[in-house]
């Protein structure tokens, strides 16, 4: 009994510093609106700088003031992030938001890096606390016993900071309504950087807080900011009080989880997550929010047929894309093969998005699903290629159906993190279950047959999958059943009143494209020959988003472009340089903040542009000839 207390106290150590960066990132949402995927990176900033602080600079600052000056430090930084790229895109809807956050991640990562090496670093204890207490014959550290006491300090500092303080009731009242709090006179744009530096500060804080018990390494961001995210979501976006009992939640869940259900330790917060979203959407303390901003551009045009000279120009890139085997080598035919495979699953989220007008944060779960389909039915049943190609895919399409018919219930932000939930409960399971997946050891020897072993013959097949399956969302788009699903995704109550069931609708058009996602996984698990639970993870399901984005939502060609485009640079950036990262997140943050619309959408605003300007003088001359 005394075991399992002792492992209680370590769960609400570990509470107050997941408390402190989840109180951080609710507060920003709060107000801003903003899902900051970058609060990981300040997190882990606050870690780095700390240890520099109170390791090198012990003797000018000591341990508390430089864990103090560090949580300043990094605000700093949060205020300049603010001020330069985030008022940019407060207007701009979740995903544009949560993207360039991303880049920012993936920046700050590769710039921890280069400044502090790659190795983990370990702190000194903390003064005053190097000790343990014993309790019921257990040895308790003292520090996690600070840290238990400091977050309901935290929690009531917060609660006075916000009701008993003139800037306190200004940042609830823009909660609530931030157009009236600006018509009463109120300076948004410092009221906004004012809440994110002190976000940022709780963030940077909570990583300072954890150079005693932890090494500070470069793969903190990711690690943490699941959590936060659950955390966030279970207990309701902007509360926080919600987000200290979930925080408490969570962390007891994986204090013991490891003991009591070890085999799905790591599933039991997400599974947690999905029943709260689905029972509750806005999370345990969380008030309904207001519709969310539709994704940017899906209602600006509805989408259009491809004109005849457009058609020529797609046939003609097809046919050089085919004739690329007669040129090319085999590692250009693999790198080629690997592009076609990703315009497959770039293609079936820009299905979801534009047409459907859902934003999924967890498609990659579709694309592993079909992959390990494959895997499992060529090394447990030894079916044929064409058999597990055929076949493979469908545990995609049964994972969209299941999740899906739960997850377009919700709307905006909540839809989003659901798809998350599910698609990190599908990678705990490939990673914990072992004796079926092989956990990260992953399934090997998955290999093509013999007719499509080689590059060039792999690189047509994939191909021609990619353009069949091109071809067939782009019929279904402009069927009776698209044009439901953008009428739907217009209006769900004008849909509904001419007699068209847009829920049902909406989960057709999720398992479609879970299924053609699993296409893809297919193909990738012949072209690598092996799965693995990275197949499945929220890496993989953002650069389906950046593809998407990078291409252009409101364009017929987006996500072909926008795929062949990343994938080819990401994969000449790791072949060039140390620092791809680096590169690629401030790619995506200029994609966010310099061209909204994408490669696509930035070529045709031009010609449309040019066409109007063309136009002017014969306009002109017909309105004089009329005059006369």
């Amino acid at each position: 009994m005394s075991f399992y207390f002792a492992q209680f106290l370590t769960g609400l150590a570990s509470a107050a510093s997941l408390f402190l960066v989840a109180s951080g990132l609710s507060i920003i949402f709060g107000v801003t609106r903003i899902v900051n995927f970058a609060h990981g990176a300040f997190y882990m900033l606050g870690a780095y700088v700390a240890f520099t602080l109170t390791e090198r600079l012990s003797g000018t600052f000591g341990f508390w003031g430089g864990i103090l000056i560090a949580a300043l430090v990094v605000a700093l930084i949060g205020v300049v992030v603010e001020m330069v790229l985030l008022r940019r895109i407060y207007k701009s809807p979740e995903l544009f938001q949560l993207l360039a956050t991303f880049g920012l991640t993936l920046m700050v990562e590769d710039i921890v890096v280069l400044i502090w090496g790659p190795d983990d670093l370990v702190g000194r204890r903390a003064p005053g606390f190097r000790g343990a207490v014993d309790f019921f014959g257990q040895n308790i550290p003292s520090y996690d016993l600070f840290l238990i006491v400091l977050g309901p300090v935290v929690l009531g500092a917060l609660w006075l900071l916000f009701r008993r303080t003139r800037w306190g009731i200004l940042v609830r009242a823009a909660t609530q309504d931030r157009d009236m709090v600006a018509a009463l006179g109120v300076n948004q744009k410092w009221l906004f950087t004012s809440v994110f530096a002190v976000g940022v500060f709780l963030a940077a804080l909570g990583g300072a807080l954890q150079i005693p018990r932890d090494a500070v390494h470069h793969a903190m961001d990711l690690r943490i900011i699941v959590d936060v995210f659950v955390v966030v979501v279970i207990g309701g976006l902007g509360s926080i009080t919600g987000a200290f009992v979930a925080a408490v939640l969570v962390s007891e869940l994986n204090a013991f989880g490891i003991l009591i259900f070890p085999k799905i330790s790591i599933i039991l917060v997400f599974l947690v997550m999905a029943a709260v979203l689905i029972v509750r959407p806005w999370g345990l303390f969380g008030k309904p929010e207001a519709p969310a901003r539709k994704t940017p551009g899906l209602t600006v045009r509805p989408w259009r047929p491809l004109t005849t000279n457009e058609r020529l120009a797609a046939l003609a890139a097809l046919i050089v894309a085919a004739a690329l085997p007669f040129f090319g080598g085999n590692y250009v035919l693999t790198v080629g093969a690997e592009i076609a495979i990703f315009v497959i699953f770039a293609a079936s989220l820009h299905f979801l998005m534009s047409a459907g007008g859902l934003a999924s944060f967890g498609h990659a779960a579709y694309f592993g699903l079909g992959a390990y389909g494959v895997a499992f039915l060529a090394k447990a049943a030894g079916l044929p290629m064409i058999a597990c190609l055929l076949l493979g895919p469908l545990l995609g399409l049964l994972g969209a159906a299941v999740f899906g018919f739960f997850a377009v219930q919700l709307s905006g932000v909540y839809f989003a993190m659901l798809t998350l939930a599910f698609a990190q409960i599908v990678w705990s399971i490939a990673f914990q279950w072992v004796s079926v997946t092989g956990g990260d050891n992953g399934i090997l020897g998955v290999w093509p047959a013999a007719w499509a072993a080689g590059p060039a013959s792999f690189y047509w097949l994939s191909l021609g999958i990619a353009t069949l399956m091109v071809i067939v969302l782009r019929i279904i788009v402009f069927s009776p059943f698209g044009y439901a699903l953008r009428a739907t995704r217009d209006s769900i109550l004008r849909s509904e009143a001419i007699g068209i069931d847009g829920k049902r609708i909406q989960w057709t058009a999720f398992v479609i494209a879970g299924t053609s996602a699993g296409v893809a996984g297919a193909l990738f698990a012949y072209l690598k020959g092996s799965v693995f639970p990275d197949s499945l993870g929220i890496p993989l399901s953002v650069d389906a988003l950046v593809m998407v984005l990078l291409g252009g939502v409101e364009t017929v060609s987006g996500a072909v472009v926008g795929a062949i485009v990343f994938k080819a640079l990401n994969i000449w950036l790791v072949s060039q340089t140390d620092w791809s990262k680096l590169v690629l997140g401030a790619i995506v943050v200029l994609i966010v903040v310099a061209f909204p619309k994408g490669i696509v959408g930035m070529i045709e605003s031009i010609r449309a542009r040019r066409q109007s300007q063309s136009s002017k003088p014969a306009i002109l001359a017909s309105r004089i000839e009329t005059a006369e």
